[in-house]
Formats: structure tokens, sequence, C-alpha cells
């Protein structure tokens, strides 16, 4: 019989360094134009390409110039890595390229390239995901073409994905390979060991101790920095709804005048405001606000599982820092990032982190439940009960629609981030006071029903900005 193969997805594909709006609008249709350059260079023809036409299709197109996709595809054919470039220097480069109408291919290679020309918008959806996107170089009469669809989170593949069938990842990678929450359970019980635990000495099959540590400092930094730089920017946020920064506003009054000088001090700082209900609730609002105004404003944050959902884990992790233990350090941010990444892997595999395919459960209703999962842990919480809390937070996530006004991921997305925050900890703190043994809703129901859910959705509500607050709110209502 031949053996199951099961999906290999790392932390590190689920957390992911990259630059806004969207994970699925903008880090992947960037990064599918690096790969683009990389296929042209594999098969010696980069040098030769003399004109490039990119078509997009469906939800890319739809929402496209709202999530700056033609902006994404721009700054990947220049060869540019989302998570290093100079993000200052973005609205320049572009606004460059338009100007010239030219492009350095790659930074090596000047050719020929209008956007307004050169980037076309096709309403048509391709049949294999809502996120298609087609490359086509031009050699003399030969034109070199590939597709690719932006599955959710940044992932790119150029097959169709059904369900989890897609695998984009070698298979059987893992000592202990996980496809069902109940899979992952059942090597807790047999090892007596906990989420973190197995996952971490997973990723030791790809990376050492000290890579691993090193790439989740580099992550919680990002995350760290996209807080703190949202709580200390004020003014309107770019794309014509004018929307003003909300976490500035919040954070001053919070704050209440303590000083401090850099990030790391700014953590010290909130530990000495209050900590009333009200106060826990409008910092953990804050810390979600800040990230995703970073975010809408083409800055750098971490795909938690998406950029539209970038908020969520980073709210729910400083909850923990400032509030719940004033002595947290980098072993559990680790721990906390681990059993965050795995839990998010499980709804990949079994359903989809792409609003486009599912709405946005698939993006808040999933970081949610990373985060409920990860902070159930830190709390000490039973294997059993992190899962529980992960299925709480998404089971009333069920049905969430993708709607954004104007195509931006501004109104409701940037809201949504607070709110799932929220319920992430509301779910760890149900789950803590459960037995995990009266559970009658297991985390592999609520992903199969998330599924579900998301093939029965009407596409209007799957971030095509053609339903919902799309239709019944528009710009020039704000």
């Amino acid at each position: 019989m031949k053996e199951k193969e099961i999906e290999c997805i790392s932390v590190f594909d689920m957390l992911k360094i990259g630059v806004g709006p969207s994970s699925s609008h903008t880090l992947g249709p960037w990064r599918a134009g690096r790969r683009f350059i990389k296929k042209l260079k594999e098969e010696q023809l980069f040098d030769s390409v003399d004109r490039l036409h990119i078509d997009l299709y469906g939800s890319l197109s739809l929402t496209g110039k709202g999530h700056a996709t033609d902006v994404a595809v721009m700054m990947g054919l220049l060869g540019t890595d989302p998570q290093t470039c100079a993000i200052d220097a973005i609205p320049t480069t572009i606004e460059n390229i338009k100007t010239t109408k030219e492009i350095a291919f790659n930074g090596e290679h000047v050719i020929p390239f209008d956007p307004s020309e050169s980037i076309k918008f096709n309403r048509e959806f391709l049949p294999f995901h809502p996120n298609g996107i087609t490359f086509k170089a031009y050699i003399g009469t030969q034109i070199i073409e590939e597709t690719f669809y932006s599955i959710g989170g940044g992932f790119v593949v150029q097959e169709e994905r059904k369900r989890s069938e897609l695998k984009t990842h070698q298979f059987q990678c893992f000592p202990r390979p996980v496809e069902l929450a109940t899979d992952l359970l059942a090597y807790c019980k047999n090892e007596n060991k906990s989420i973190s635990e197995i996952v971490f000495e997973n990723e030791l099959y790809l990376n050492t101790e000290e890579e691993i540590n090193e790439r989740l400092k580099q992550i919680w930094d990002v995350m760290l920095d996209s807080m703190y730089t949202g709580c200390h920017t004020e003014g309107t946020l770019p794309g014509g709804l004018n929307v003003r920064r909300r976490a500035y506003d919040s954070h001053q009054k919070l704050q209440k005048g303590i000083s401090y000088t850099d990030k790391y001090e700014w953590i010290e700082a909130i530990r000495g405001t209050e900590v009333r209900f009200r106060e826990i609730l409008k910092w953990v609002s804050c810390f979600a606000l800040a990230v995703n105004e970073v975010n809408a404003s083409l800055g750098r944050v971490v795909t938690a599982p998406t950029n539209g959902s970038a908020g969520v884990i980073p709210a729910v992790m400083m909850y923990y820092m400032v509030i719940e233990n004033h002595d947290a350090n980098f072993e559990d941010i680790r721990k906390f990032l681990l059993v965050a990444g795995e839990i998010g892997s499980l709804f990949k595999k079994g359903a989809t982190i792409s609003a486009a395919m599912g709405g946005c459960q698939a993006e808040i209703g999933v970081s949610s439940a990373m985060a409920a999962g990860a902070l159930t842990e830190l709390m000490g919480g039973t294997p059993e009960q992190v899962l529980m809390a992960a299925e709480i937070a998404m089971e009333h996530h069920l049905g969430l629609t993708c709607d954004p006004i104007g195509g931006l991921v501004q109104i409701p997305c940037i809201e949504r981030n607070a709110m799932g925050a929220i319920k992430a900890i509301n779910a760890c703190e149900m789950a803590l006071d459960t037995d995990a043994a009266n559970a009658k809703v297991p985390l592999d129901k609520v992903i199969e029903t998330m599924w579900q859910t998301a093939q029965d959705m009407n596409t209007k509500y799957k971030e095509t900005s053609e339903g919902g607050l799309a239709i019944n709110v528009g710009m020039a209502d704000c």
C-alpha cells in the first residue's frame, strides 16, 4: 500500500516577513515576479527578453489596485526582496518606472515597460484559483509564458489547489508528520511533550537550533517594530478612503507620558501603566490596529498567516508580555510562534488561508485560532486545551466574509484584527477553564466545517469588493 503523503509546512512558511497590504495580492505577486525571473535565468533566456506583459485575473484584478498588486508585480520584476527592500523607496521607484516607461528587469536589464499597458487587469477568473497571474516575456516573435496562483499567506504555486491535495513542499520531510490536529495530539501524548516541543523538534529537521532561534527573533522584531511604528505614526492612510490612523491617538491616551527611547524600553513603559479591564482591551486593540495601519500603508509586517490578519498574533503576544507575565522572554516568544505556526498549518492543509477562497474566516479566523492556541500554551494549558482554544476562536469566526471597501485592506480589515485578538484571548481563557475531555467540537471538525463554509460562500464575499460593505459603503461615502 502506498504511504499517505502529508504536506510539510514549516513555521517559517506560515510566518513570513514581507510588505503590506496583502499577502495574497501583494506579497504573492511580488514573489511570483521573482520566480519568473528565476525560471528565465534557468532556461538561459533572461538576457534576451525585450518586452514583458502581465495579466492579473479574478480577485487579483478586482481588488488589485487597492491591494497594490501592480506595485508588487513591478517590485518583483525589479528583483527586490520584500524582506529587506527599503520601504520608503518604493513610491519613488514606481514613479520612476511610470515616468521613464522602462524597468530594470532584475535590476540588471533595462527594457521598455509602461505599467498602464504592460499590466492588464482582467475581471475573469482562471479555473484553478481566484488569484491568477500570468507573466509573458517576449524574445522577438517568441513568447515565454508562466502562470502562477497566489493561494494565500504569500504562498505561490503553479498548479491547482483543491482542498489540500496540492503539495507545495516535499512530502514526509518531518520526522513527526502532521496532517490533522489528532496527529499532533497523539505525538504529545505518546512522547509526553508540549505542542511547542513537538513542533521545535520537527523544525530541527530543516534548520539548526541557532538558525531557528535567529529567524524567530527576526520575526518577533518585525512584529514589535510594526506595533511600535504604528503607535507612533499619525495621519491618514493612503488609498482614498481618508482613514485616520487610530493607533496613534489611542496610544497617546493609554501611555500617559511615561518616557522611553526605543521599542524595547517601550515594553517596560507599558508594563507600568494601568491594567484595569478597559485599559487591557484598549491596549490589545491598539497593538492590533497599529500593525495593520502599518500594513495598509505598504509597510513591513509579518504574514501571520496573512498580511490582512497580521495584527492578531503580535497583539496577543504583546498582551502576554505586558499584562500577564512581565518576566516573559525569548523562550516564551519562541513557544508562542511555534504553536501559532503549527495551528496555522493545520488550517492551510485542511482548508485555506486565502480570503479569495474562503472569505475573512480564512484570515482573521485562522489568525485568531493561531493566537488563541499559542497563548493557551504560555498560560499553562495542556495540548488538549491548546487545540480547544484554537477551535473556539475559529468556531466564532465561521462564515466571516471578505468585503473590503474600495479593495483596500482598511475597512473593515483593520478593526477586525482588534476583534480577532480579543476573541483569541477570550477563547484561551474559556479553554483554560474547561476540561478538554468535555469538548464537543474537535479542532479537525471546525477546520472541515470552515472549508465547507468556504465552498458554499458566494464569490462576491471572497475578496472581490462586489458584495457587503464594499458596495453598501462607497468611496464617496468616505
